[in-house]
């Protein structure tokens, strides 16, 4: 997975999240709209058969929520790792 920032404006933030479709785009979007100060936040794929999502976020400091939101995420799949090695 790649991600690459296309506009970083005080209260824009589009970026491409390359090798992942709606799986990790869908929860990556949740995650940052529930950040404080964010206004909106969407993906889209291009074509059916893409594997590279547009984000846009829009709000106070979307870049700093950007990357709250993937410390969020480590923090939750490794806690949810955990849980699934015990029932190994």
């Amino acid at each position: 997975m790649k991600l690459n920032i296309i506009t970083n404006e005080k209260d824009t933030l589009e970026f491409y999240i390359e090798g992942e479709r709606h799986t990790i785009a869908n929860y990556l979007k949740e995650k940052i709209s529930q950040m404080d100060g964010i206004e909106f936040c969407a993906y889209k794929l291009d074509h059916p058969l893409e594997t590279k999502a547009k984000f846009i976020v829009k709000g106070k400091s979307p870049k700093k929520a950007l990357e709250e939101a993937i410390k969020l995420a480590k923090e939750e799949l490794a806690e949810f790792k955990t849980a699934a090695e015990k029932l190994k």
